[in-house]
């Protein structure tokens, strides 16, 4: 253990996946896993619910990677829309009585532009330049699918300062997209 994986570029990822490598699907989760867990958490807000379908969210990219196009998108733009199909399909057949179906939708495609440029790394790399507080408060919203509520409880923080630091979060994050 402690050994540190090396680094591929997407189209080196794609073509190992494709060999079905299994140094780069270990790659592959090791990098991309929180990043899928966040949004199937957000949709189905439930952890263990959401640790399942990650599973079978990496188990269905490791089988459909042939169908990956390169020419239409990047690779998380692809498992993004695997894991997002894959945790809707799960919501309509268990829980039908859910009706933030389409709020956890529109969330995740207002927010996958963010995803489209950079990999998990960079992205975790770019919101640790953040303010403390503003990292606490996108990891928690972004990557641990609680609600704004649910951070301000868990953060003993009145709701308005929560929603105030996220948005002032996401407006620093889009100068570092931005220049």
């Amino acid at each position: 253990m402690g050994g540190k994986l090396p680094k591929y570029n997407e189209g080196e990822l794609v073509e190992m996946l494709r060999r079905q490598d299994r140094q780069a699907f270990n790659y592959l989760y090791d990098n991309y896993s929180d990043a899928l867990y966040g949004i199937v958490l957000k949709v189905v807000r439930s952890e263990e619910t959401a640790q399942d379908l990650l599973q079978e969210i990496f188990v269905k990219i490791w089988k459909n990677i042939s169908q990956y196009d390169v020419g239409k998108g990047r690779l998380f733009t692809w498992m993004l829309n695997i894991a997002r199909n894959t945790s809707i399909d799960y919501l309509r057949v268990n829980r039908p009585e859910i009706q933030e179906i389409d709020s956890a939708v529109y969330w995740v495609e207002g927010n996958q532009n963010i995803y489209n440029e950079l990999d998990s790394n960079e992205l975790r790399e770019i919101v640790s330049q953040l303010k403390p507080e503003q990292q606490t408060l996108i990891e928690m919203v972004y990557w641990g699918g609680y609600t704004h509520e649910e951070a301000a409880q868990r953060l003993s923080m009145p709701l308005g300062t929560v929603k105030t630091r996220v948005r002032s979060a996401l407006r620093d994050l889009r100068k570092f997209f931005s220049s």
